[in-house]
């Protein structure tokens, strides 16, 4: 990832009665009787500017801190003057309708990984791993 923040617009209004997130938020803390002080998108992002500069620069690459340099190299370093062995890389899914929270916890996912989960891994010759 390269740490750009990125601005966006809605391109079309959201359906019904959703609402933008910091609206939620907004409603959330009204209910919780810590009422945030935004009243429209400027107020958030002003305040996101004030505890945050770096996430209002928006199409600017901010520069790596060293510690966090040097926990993206640990790995690196553990393999240096290793050589590649060739084997054929897996993939690490191994059953796709399982694969979060949500899905486990959806009856149509559960038959689609009954039905096309445990096909799709034996197909392949991988034996599957229980997660």
């Amino acid at each position: 990832m390269e740490g750009r923040t990125q601005l966006t617009r809605a391109a079309v209004p959201p359906p019904a009665a959703a609402r933008e997130d910091w609206k939620i938020v907004r409603a959330l803390s009204e209910v919780a009787g810590a009422t945030l002080p935004y009243d429209d998108l400027v107020g958030v992002r002003a305040r996101l500017a004030a505890v945050a500069p770096h996430l209002v620069r928006y199409d600017v690459v901010e520069a790596t801190s060293p510690a966090v340099a040097q926990v993206g190299l640990k790995p690196l370093r553990a393999a240096a003057g290793k050589k590649a062995s060739g084997a054929q890389l897996e993939n690490p899914i191994v059953d796709f309708y399982q694969t979060d929270p949500i899905a486990r916890a959806s009856q149509t996912m559960a038959k689609c990984s009954a039905t096309w989960g445990k096909a799709a891994v034996e197909a392949e010759g991988r034996v599957a791993v229980a997660q």
